[in-house]
């Protein structure tokens, strides 16, 4: 074979022998929120003429720094629940969240009463590590319809308080941030049902 092929075949090959190599970076795991064991700290809300229970799943952290239900700006669950209710714009306090929620006959709270939770992350949580509400006082109601905000509060449902209330859940699209996939629009269609099921 002949020096000038070589030569020439050589200056073609895409790496030269004595070519320096380029560092591989090193891939530096993001660590994983820390999980904790968290006991529910709200009372459900609600009264005798309640006909409409929604449940969600476990405060989130925001929502417990700031002690009440769907607390985080990003959470759409007041925005919907407002548009439900026949309101132009959300209620902002407290009394006016759980005073909307009384007078159009909508009781209010979740299904796990304990839960270890990485984070805010619904997902975390496993029937082996949580613990279901005890939902007595719904005896003391006029509830027949029950909805669960996002799927994993339907499967905690169905773990824990299926039994209790006799009602099979309806399964609302998550009110959460995290579920992006869906639109406001589309989100608000499906939560109509609970406006129907008020009549």
């Amino acid at each position: 074979m002949s020096k000038q092929y070589l030569a020439k075949n050589a200056a073609l090959s895409p790496v030269s022998k004595n070519a320096a190599l380029s560092p591989v970076p090193t891939l530096v795991p993001t660590p994983s929120a820390p999980t904790v064991s968290i006991d529910h700290p709200f009372e459900p809300i609600y009264d005798s003429k309640s006909k409409v229970l929604i449940l969600g799943t476990l405060p989130s952290q925001k929502s417990r720094e700031l002690g009440f239900y769907y607390a985080h700006p990003t959470n759409q669950f007041w925005r919907l629940i407002g548009e439900v209710c026949g309101r132009e714009t959300p209620p902002r306090t407290v009394e006016e969240k759980k005073q909307m929620l009384l007078d159009n006959g909508i009781a209010l709270w979740d299904v796990f009463g304990r839960a270890a939770v990485s984070g805010s992350s619904d997902a975390s949580i496993r029937r082996g590590t949580s613990q279901g509400v005890n939902i007595d006082w719904i005896k003391n109601t006029r509830i027949g319809h029950v909805f669960v905000n996002g799927k994993k509060a339907l499967e905690g449902y169905n773990w824990y308080l299926r039994d209790q209330t006799g009602i099979d859940a309806i399964c609302l699209p998550s009110s959460s941030a995290a579920n992006a996939g869906m639109t406001y629009e589309k989100k608000l269609a499906e939560w109509m049902a609970i406006r129907r099921a008020l009549k």
